[in-house]
């Protein structure tokens, strides 16, 4: 169905393009760069940025088998490493060359079963290793066991071993990310030794590239937001480009005598007279109702226009009583990252949240020079 949302998302691809290289800068010439494309893109577009960059990166990350599903419809050959994958989902995954992160005895042996009845040999995967962030993983007591059901099939190969780092932005817990950098050098050599093969490794997200790439770049980082100009500290985002504008326009202006209310519930009561504009996107767009009665603000003229009162399921209202402006003029929903951040700030959330938000049926519009 063709999109004619009158609001769009802009993505820079030539944005994309610099901060790929940016954090390339921060590696060794033979250091792999994963990048991570899960919820479309961060809230951009997935297929389009993968098919950018596909040339230029060594494997994808998704989630979920359908987003790698969609990586390769859309023609994408580059490895694909699931990190969620589900049994019921097997052999989906193997049908579409999809390699699992592997991060139970539970999941590994569910998945010899279907290869095996499958006939496949040497299916690529991945075994993860918790080393800290207590959300998925084998721990090194594992090793020996699963080592021992690897080395009994022939169905499946592993291929890299991987962690995840719980604060690699935050350099107070930097004592805990070098026990489990530490940790998980040891659990790899370990886990290596019993292997008939020598898998790479990867234990960096976009913050350990910054702060721990002399430490732990291993054989392969993984980049996520970084790829659209966030570097999770202010110091480190000013040194990369803005990817996304979220732009609107003005639909319609009121002129809002002392004492009348705007907006459901009647959240905002004017104590003079003002005037507002509405904004074509609300809280179904992504726009959180958090950000409404004044929270929120986007610019309109190089000027900043509060939300004023709730944030609707399909507008917003904003406050332009001192901004000369029309109806069909241009709005900057986010404007860029430091809008984006700010935004994040005011209602104690992070960019991830407000970018992953961004509804689909927000039309995208790829821009490169």
């Amino acid at each position: 169905m063709e999109n004619n949302h009158v609001s769009v998302l802009e993505i820079d691809l030539n944005a994309v393009d610099f901060n790929l290289q940016f954090f390339k800068s921060k590696l060794n010439t033979t250091t792999n760069m994963l990048v991570v494309v899960k919820a479309f893109g961060y809230g951009a577009t997935a297929v389009e940025i993968a098919n950018h960059i596909k040339n230029k990166v060594a494997y994808f990350a998704v989630a979920y088998l359908d987003e790698g599903i969609a990586l390769r419809n859309a023609g994408i050959k580059t490895p694909i490493l699931v990190l969620h994958p589900q049994k019921a989902n097997i052999e989906k995954l193997i049908r579409y060359n999809l390699e699992p992160n592997i991060y139970s005895i539970n999941l590994l042996t569910a998945y010899i079963e279907k290869a095996t009845a499958l006939n496949i040999k040497n299916h690529p995967i991945h075994i993860k290793f918790n080393t800290g962030l207590n959300r998925l993983g084998f721990v090194e007591k594992d090793i020996s066991e699963i080592a021992k059901i690897i080395n009994t099939q022939t169905a499946l190969k592993v291929v890299s071993i991987f962690s995840h780092i719980a604060a690699s932005e935050d350099l107070n817990e930097r004592a805990f990310t070098l026990q489990q950098i530490n940790s998980f050098k040891t659990i790899a050599s370990k886990f290596t030794e019993k292997l008939p093969n020598k898998p790479f490794k990867h234990m960096l997200n976009t913050s350990g590239i910054i702060n721990y790439a002399e430490e732990a770049q291993f054989d392969m980082v993984r980049l996520g937001i970084g790829l659209l100009g966030f570097g999770n500290e202010v110091k480190h985002t000013k040194n990369l480009k803005n990817v996304l504008t979220l732009k609107s326009v003005i639909s319609q202006i009121h002129s809002i005598e002392k004492g009348e209310t705007v907006g459901y519930n009647r959240a905002f009561k004017a104590n003079s007279t003002i005037k507002t504009a509405t904004i074509p996107i609300g809280h179904a767009d992504g726009i959180s109702r958090q950000l409404g009665n004044g929270k929120g603000f986007v610019y309109i003229n190089n000027k900043k226009a509060p939300i004023v009162g709730n944030v609707c399921m399909d507008m917003i209202m904003v406050n332009v009583t001192e901004i000369d402006c029309f109806e069909g003029d241009e709005v900057l929903v986010y404007k860029n990252q430091t809008h984006i951040e700010a935004l994040a700030a005011a209602i104690n959330t992070i960019p991830y949240e407000i970018l992953t938000a961004i509804s689909q049926r927000i039309r995208r519009l790829l821009k490169k020079c």
